[in-house]
């Protein structure tokens, strides 16, 4: 296991990574940067300490090694990055007290790095990194200062083994010959609410607006609009998605339920309204959806939803 430093202050608009790292695999000159490189070294189960605004405030566990990925929608940053790049799924837990590593120069100082390191002497973060390697005793000072629950956070978030639907895009992506071809993998991974429309989902929604579940291990990212009736933009528009619980995708997969604009949760005659007081759905408001989200949702009403 390894430990790493990530600076969002040098990408995302949020301020705490959505599940996953993503740089491009050189610098806009076309010349090497060792902070984008080293997205390929990390490995699952690795620690990865998150730092924006000079505070520390999420520690993510890496769960699958780096592949080329499209750029996701970052909405206004990195518009001058090149559109491929490096894509590292990691999960994060939250810090309940983020803190700022400048307040503990005096441990810290003596365990930074001659080369690449984070911070300068003063506690200071330097600009222009964006992922570092930093020694285990490094990581492990800042899980003592987090006082974060470190066995928690490790059964929540360390890796799963591949799963049936890995597996299987994996069979797929080999049987089809789609090796190289990166927009028919992600086109194939969107199908199966995976890869890069995932990402892009989860830098629109963070939960189940149903039931509130936030852990990503339990949520499916679900299209709106169907995949069928999508254009390939549309596969992997995060607006185009929803993270669900399973048995809520199944009944808006389905067309048994849909949302209003407002938020308000719709259910169809077709529906046994005994299913929904087994799986304890109620009618009430999930929030309002925005304008882009708000242009499937009415396909989805008018074509999907079972009135």
């Amino acid at each position: 296991m390894r430990y790493w430093w990530v600076n969002q202050n040098q990408t995302y608009e949020f301020e705490v990574p959505g599940g996953f790292l993503w740089s491009p695999k050189t610098r806009s000159d076309g010349g090497r940067n060792p902070f984008y490189e080293v997205m390929a070294e990390v490995r699952p189960g690795d620690f990865v300490f998150s730092f924006c605004n000079t505070f520390i405030k999420a520690i993510g566990i890496v769960q699958r090694a780096a592949v080329t990925s499209p750029k996701p929608e970052f909405r206004t940053a990195g518009s001058n990055w090149a559109n491929e790049g490096w894509y590292v799924e990691v999960e994060f837990a939250e810090i309940e007290n983020p803190f700022k590593p400048r307040e503990f120069m005096d441990r810290i100082r003596p365990l930074l790095a001659e080369k690449y390191a984070p911070l300068q002497p003063n506690g200071n973060g330097l600009q222009g990194i964006y992922l570092t390697e930093i020694s285990e005793d490094f990581g492990k000072l800042l899980v003592h200062l987090s006082n974060a629950n470190i066995t928690l956070i490790q059964s929540e978030l360390t890796p799963t083994p591949e799963t049936d639907s890995e597996y299987e895009i994996r069979l797929e992506i080999e049987s089809r010959k789609l090796d190289g071809d990166l927009e028919k993998i992600q086109l194939t991974k969107a199908r199966r609410g995976q890869g890069i429309f995932k990402a892009n989902v989860r830098l629109v929604e963070k939960s189940c607006r149903v039931t509130g579940v936030s852990n990503i291990k339990h949520l499916r990212a679900s299209h709106i609009k169907p995949w069928s009736a999508s254009s390939n933009a549309e596969k992997l528009d995060g607006y185009n998605g929803l993270l669900l619980s399973p048995h809520i995708d199944h009944l808006f997969d389905r067309g048994f339920i849909s949302f209003k604009s407002s938020g308000a949760l719709l259910i169809s005659k077709e529906l046994n309204p005994k299913v929904l007081e087994q799986w304890s759905i109620e009618g009430h408001n999930v929030g309002e959806f925005n304008q882009l989200q708000e242009n499937y949702l009415e396909y989805h009403r008018d074509i999907v939803f079972q009135s």
